[in-house]
């Protein structure tokens, strides 16, 4: 007889479940290795390109639908969540205020990967001393995982309208993490779909990104053009993007479910000072080498300077301005850096200069996302950048 088949399985799994919360997971289920269900509508979204430039999709798609193709030998995938939204995370104050960089909620403390990849294999270890038999492997929104369509069927919530996992006790704001394990465990059951007929996050998405329940074009979403992309945003979504220079929380922050999400424990997910609540100004003024700095150990690094830079550069554009010498403020580090060795950026700043000069004169250009779409092959400059990124949310964050 195997060690496997000595040892009892449900005690174990309660057993999981309880060093997963002392590990600071918020909830921990348990899924069978069959994703099936999701092959047509992941083969439909590949097909008509929504994932933009993100041709690491495209890969692997066999591996995603099959997990013990990906691990060999997993027959269970235990699925954690942890909750991320941070003491006083001031949406609606820092999105009312177009001088105010808006960054993600997730993305103000540190990464998320470095943190929960360390508690998984904290979890793997504590198993592994329950019994020698195990192999495991963790995965934080990285390889080719479904994670969302794991969290589902583990039972930790169900997949909203916005494409993200909702939870009917603490809403969205949450992380998933997966461990594939070659253990049979007592699987977890998907909880009831509870969206019914509402459609906020589809009426206030700015970019129109949602196209119908469900399916989100990235190409369309703020948080895949100032995260994942790496071209120019293109002209018809910048209006539209605001103040948000690393992501968006729109579908989210209008979601009701969120009157229920908790605020985070962990302090490493706390706000860091040198993002939250920050003019687009002073972060356009930092150097690289301060950019660098203060974003060590953030999720935020990994766009670059350059996509950092091409961002603000869109916020300040967007700025509503009082006074003159906020407007001469603007234009002067607008100016200051038309120089930067990156034509793309370059060209995102004039484009900012431009809305400047148009909003001091009183006569800013508006550009109608909807009736931009309604005229897409009329409108090639428009969409440009949109047409590069046709090669083709991770969650989007």
């Amino acid at each position: 007889m195997s060690v496997i088949n000595s040892i009892d399985l449900s005690q174990l799994t309660n057993n999981i479940k309880t060093w997963g919360k002392a590990l600071g997971f918020q909830q921990i289920g348990i899924s069978d290795v069959d994703l099936s269900q999701h092959e047509k509508a992941l083969k439909n979204w590949l097909e008509n390109d929504y994932q933009g430039s993100m041709s690491f999709l495209e890969r692997n798609v066999e591996k995603r639908l099959s997990p013990n193709e990906l691990v060999p030998g997993t027959l269970r995938i235990i699925s954690v969540r942890m909750d991320y939204l941070p003491p006083d995370a001031s949406f609606a104050s820092n999105l009312k205020s177009s001088s105010t960089a808006y960054i993600s909620r997730y993305a103000l403390g540190r990464d998320y990967h470095k943190v929960i990849r360390k508690k998984l294999q904290k979890l793997a270890e504590q198993i592994q001393e329950y019994t020698q038999d195990l192999s495991f492997r963790p995965f934080v929104d990285s390889a080719p995982v479904l994670e969302h369509a794991i969290a589902e069927k583990a039972g930790l919530g169900w997949t909203g309208k916005h494409s993200l996992t909702i939870n009917k006790e603490a809403g969205s704001y949450f992380f998933l993490g997966e461990l594939f394990i070659n253990l049979p465990l007592p699987v977890d059951q998907p909880v009831e779909e509870n969206c019914g007929k509402c459609t906020a996050c589809i009426s206030i998405c700015p970019t129109q990104a949602i196209i119908e329940p469900y399916v989100v074009d990235a190409r369309k979403c703020i948080s895949y053009l100032t995260i994942e992309n790496d071209d120019a945003i293109p002209l018809v979504y910048r209006k539209a993007i605001g103040n948000r220079v690393y992501g968006c929380d729109d579908c989210q922050l209008v979601c009701p479910w969120n009157k229920y999400a908790k605020v985070t424990e962990e302090k490493d997910f706390f706000a860091r000072q040198k993002l939250h609540n920050r003019s687009l100004l002073d972060l356009f003024k930092w150097t690289e080498k301060e950019f660098l700095e203060y974003t060590e150990g953030s999720a935020i690094r990994r766009i670059g300077y350059r996509k950092w830079k091409r961002n603000i550069a869109v916020g300040l554009g967007n700025q509503i301005v009082h006074t003159q010498q906020e407007t001469d403020e603007i234009k002067t580090a607008l100016q200051n850096a038309i120089d930067f060795p990156d034509e793309m950026v370059q060209e995102h700043i004039q484009w900012a200069l431009t809305e400047v000069t148009q909003h001091e004169s009183g006569k800013p250009e508006v550009i109608d996302v909807n009736a931009a779409h309604k005229n897409e092959p009329q409108n090639k400059a428009v969409n440009s950048g949109l047409d590069r990124n046709t090669v083709n949310r991770k969650t989007l964050r």
